[in-house]
């Protein structure tokens, strides 16, 4: 439920599901900067990026 929902939300509300993800992105130890850096770039494309974030990054967007 909670994926359908960050779904809707990025489909609908990406400005503030692009903010949600690179607060997401800065608070990883996990990642490298390399990597934070290639995240913020493809969650810039509109309503896929943050989809994608979510399903392939193991992020969530809160």
């Amino acid at each position: 439920m909670k994926l359908i929902f960050e779904i809707v939300v990025a489909l609908i509300l990406h400005p503030i599901a692009f903010i949600l993800v690179l607060v997401n992105l800065a608070g990883r130890d996990d990642l490298t900067q390399a990597q934070k850096i290639i995240w913020a770039v493809v969650s810039i494309i509109w309503g896929i990026g943050p989809i994608l974030y979510v399903l392939v990054g193991e992020g969530s967007l809160w």
